[in-house]
């Protein structure tokens, strides 16, 4: 892979990552048109997953350095309790994580991977329609019962194709809560996980049996596009979470489902 294909790559991690379609579905997507060959899928697009994370960490600056603040306080409070509710919701993917990652890194390089991508859009395409149609009454904040439900839902997004943000986001919304509240705490309890997983395959030597295979170039390229599309593409869905028009998602992931199963059956 050159480091043309690791920008275009990267712009695609960035702008899908934060937008409820699915990044690693649209990542697969792009390297089988590129006709990319990766020698370790995992390494690279957790590389691509850190600078989106990087991303975060300046869109949402203020308010984790707030919430770092309550967290360390020497009494309970709102933020405190807000830090706990995302550890909480933390638990789910970390199991999966350690559980599947082999796995879901092997899964990533099957031959079907277009079909698993299809139809697990197709699922992000129905709960972001079902967020439409359906309107529980709201409540004021995210509870901790809530808070674990979510991090089930991001659990289940480990699978290729089923949008984190889309997932975890729908099912804040059919939980009741609130549109800007479940939307930061979708973007901000994916922090910990990916910092995690970057930290952990750095003192495995992951990221330089990677890097031998795609080069430092290719890496640094795709991070720092990443990292930009990333930072403006946080801060357009915010706007359009708070104005609830996710039903155009719904219908470009039921499209990118259907075309991406037809591509796998065609081929």
């Amino acid at each position: 892979m050159d480091i043309w294909e690791a920008i275009v790559l990267g712009t695609v991690q960035g702008l899908t990552e934060f937008l409820p379609v699915s990044s690693s579905g649209h990542l697969q997507i792009a390297k089988e048109i590129l006709g990319v060959t990766i020698p370790d899928n995992l390494s690279f697009d957790v590389t691509l997953h850190a600078a989106t994370v990087l991303s975060t960490i300046v869109v949402f600056r203020q308010e984790i350095a707030r919430l770092a603040r309550g967290f360390f306080s020497t009494r309970y409070n709102d933020d405190m309790a807000y830090v706990l509710k995302i550890l909480l919701s933390m638990i789910p993917i970390g199991i999966v994580g350690f559980a599947c990652k082999d796995r879901i890194n092997e899964m990533l390089s099957s031959p079907y991977i277009l079909a698993v991508v299809g139809a697990m859009l197709l699922l992000t395409a129905v709960l972001l329609a079902l967020t439409h149609f359906y309107k529980p009454r709201q409540k004021e904040k995210i509870s901790y019962r809530d808070a674990f439900i979510i991090g089930l839902g991001q659990a289940c997004a480990a699978m290729p194709g089923l949008s984190r943000s889309g997932t975890t986001i729908a099912t804040g919304l059919l939980l009741g809560d609130r549109k800007e509240s479940v939307a930061q705490f979708s973007f901000l309890m994916v922090l910990l996980p990916i910092i995690g997983e970057t930290f952990l395959q750095l003192l495995d030597g992951e990221f330089a049996s990677a890097g031998g295979g795609l080069g430092p170039g290719a890496l640094i390229a795709g991070f720092v596009a990443s990292f930009v599309v990333g930072y403006l593409a946080c801060r357009f869905m915010i706007g359009i979470v708070k104005r609830g028009k996710l039903i155009w998602f719904a219908l470009y992931c039921a499209a990118a489902g259907i075309t991406s199963i037809a591509y796998y059956l065609a081929n």
